[in-house]
């Protein structure tokens, strides 16, 4: 090289978290923490917040609000850049947002402290990145258009600069080429790279990459050698396995290729990799699964990104009982957690195509690997693929979330007209109409503060369901109450909670929650459920009688079957009680089932 072209690096404090369990740290660390990170002096940006930030805060019952602003103020003190994650139609959720609630947002992020908005649709479908880009503008934000990248017939380099055109003439000053399961091929990411530079010199490019499936690095290369700007990177003791590269070693390898690259304050970094595993030591690790420290090389035929690995292993475990009480009855041998991740690998590999090859980031990463978990129990209880599919999975399947890249196979198309379901081309917002006047009459009515700047109005809103839990205190005792559990679980000798549930259950086929919710077995009334008390033991079903309902995250009621049917002999969750998806909630002993 005969001119040294400079690279920025910007830390990927948050995702570090995501891609390793469930929680992000509290507000008092993420104070602690943001000094040292700016004393390691190698970074141009800090991701502070995002959809899984703000939501596990409320989970364990802080205000989301109050830590944004306390995490990006050094930052912006000093002239570091803040950056966040929007997903476009479902801005920080899992699900559809009104423009209205989508609009507010933007002013509330400005004046937390946020500068850069990273802006991705989960299907590079424009009409859900365009709104938020021009949102983004009108509250003074730095909008960053997001490119999700795969490997698929139909993802190519010719394919995504098409949509990256169409992103920059929309206003975007910015490109992320957002690697999410570390499956693009560093050959086309470079390919790319170049396309979009040649025609847009003036556009900054930065690059995403989780180090799951072991590309990362040549790709990290490739897109600097042909122009990008900046590189997302992580720091022990959360780097590499599924998260992302570190930044000592992409430091390196720039540095040693000839890139102008910042030098790293070594005592700095080693009093922030101590700090953040205190952190882990404090509660964090006790939600965080070993396997998502490892790399694996089968990430490439399944193509799962790794900031959803903590989710996925803990839905694993949830559903491990349940297969295996299955197998047990059919005279099969148990499943380990490998043996199951490696069945799910395959099956997500079988359903991403037919499902029109969405590139596997949020949410759609969560309906495919959804669709297959669910498939390899329904597979484990004798019955056909796609049983289980919400409302959230088949508004996918339709197009309410935008044009899917590929085809749906024959054989959802078959199913969705046995339903009764139509395909749409219409623009995915128009599902979704302005609501935010319902939570401002809400709040006034129960006395509740709309928070500086809107942020409380905005939270509420946004995650309605979480806020409301958070507002009375029913999510930090649920917060401190899994907790216990996790500690105690990790204290326990002996036989595994699966080894004996799987025993005990033995004869009886497992009701699994297909979703997270509150489960009702009774709606409204005077009932003695509603009271607590079960009066169904010892109830008899028939296959697919109705069995019982939940209430998921929006407000929907689904009703759940009986499975093969049989007598109810044992109630997990009461009326009211919040499950997660994978969770078992009764067991039904089938009639002359043999152990």
């Amino acid at each position: 090289m005969t001119a040294k072209r400079k690279i920025q690096f910007s830390l990927l404090y948050r995702d570090m978290f995501q891609s390793s369990g469930k929680f992000q740290p509290r507000k008092d660390q993420l104070e602690r923490i943001a000094p040292v990170i700016i004393k390691m002096g190698c970074f141009a940006r800090v991701e502070t917040n995002g959809g899984a930030f703000e939501q596990v805060n409320l989970l364990y019952g802080e205000n989301p609000n109050q830590a944004v602003r306390a995490f990006t103020k050094p930052f912006n003190e000093v002239g570091i850049k803040t950056h966040m994650l929007d997903r476009g139609l479902n801005a920080l959720r899992m699900f559809p947002v009104p423009a209205d609630v989508r609009r507010l947002m933007y002013k509330v992020k400005h004046a937390q402290g946020v500068d850069i908005t990273r802006i991705f649709c989960g299907l590079n479908d424009v009409r859900n990145i365009i709104p938020s880009i021009k949102y983004a503008l009108e509250a003074g934000m730095t909008p960053q258009a997001t490119l999700c990248i795969t490997t698929s017939p139909i993802h190519t380099a010719e394919y995504y600069a098409g949509i990256a055109d169409q992103l920059i003439e929309a206003g975007a000053p910015e490109i992320c080429l957002k690697d999410m399961a570390g499956i693009g091929q560093p050959a086309m990411l470079g390919k790319l790279t170049k396309m979009i530079k040649d025609k847009h010199p003036e556009i900054i490019i930065e690059y995403h990459g989780h180090s799951g499936p072991g590309l990362s690095m040549a790709s990290i290369l490739e897109v600097c050698k042909n122009g990008a700007d900046v590189i997302d990177v992580a720091m022990e003791p959360l780097s590499w396995g599924k998260v992302h590269p570190d930044v000592i070693s992409v430091q390196s390898m720039l540095k040693h290729y000839g890139f102008d690259v910042p030098e790293i304050n070594m005592d700095a970094y080693m009093e922030a990799r101590k700090l953040t595993q205190e952190f882990i030591d404090d509660f964090l690790g006790y939600f965080m699964n070993p396997a998502n420290k490892l790399m694996s090389s089968l990430l490439l035929g399944c193509g799962l990104p790794g900031g959803m690995m903590g989710s996925m292993m803990a839905d694993l475990v949830g559903v491990q009982a349940a297969i295996n009480s299955n197998r047990a009855k059919e005279g099969k041998e148990p499943l380990s957690e490998d043996a199951l991740l490696v069945k799910l690998f395959n099956e997500v590999a079988y359903v991403w195509p037919r499902v029109g090859y969405p590139p596997l980031v949020t949410p759609f990463s969560q309906y495919v690997k959804n669709i297959a978990l669910m498939n390899l129990l329904t597979e484990s209880m004798g019955k056909p693929r796609y049983t289980m599919m919400d409302d959230s999975i088949w508004g996918m399947i339709l197009g309410k979330s935008g044009k899917l890249p590929g085809e749906v196979a024959d054989e959802i198309k078959e199913l969705a007209k046995e339903k009764g379901y139509e395909f749409t081309t219409a623009d995915p917002q128009s599902y979704y109409p302005d609501d935010l006047a319902r939570f401002e009459k809400e709040m006034e009515e129960n006395g509740w503060d709309r928070g500086e700047d809107d942020e409380e109005l905005f939270e509420f809103a946004m995650h309605e369901t979480q806020y409301r839990d958070y507002k009375s205190g029913a999510a930090k005792k649920r917060f401190l109450a899994d907790l216990q559990a996790a500690k105690d679980k990790s204290a326990s000798q002996g036989i595994s909670p699966e080894e004996a549930a799987a025993f005990k259950h033995a004869k009886a086929d497992a009701i699994v929650a297909p979703e997270g919710g509150i489960v009702l077995w009774e709606i409204g009334g005077d009932g003695e459920c509603v009271k607590g008390i079960e009066p169904f033991i010892g109830k008899e079903y028939t296959e697919g009688d109705f069995f019982c309902y939940i209430e998921n995250a929006h407000g929907q009621i689904v009703e759940l079957p009986a499975a093969l049917g049989g007598k109810l002999v044992e109630i997990n969750a009461k009326q009211g009680s919040h499950v997660a998806k994978g969770d078992v909630i009764a067991y039904i002993e089938r009639p002359n089932a043999e152990a």
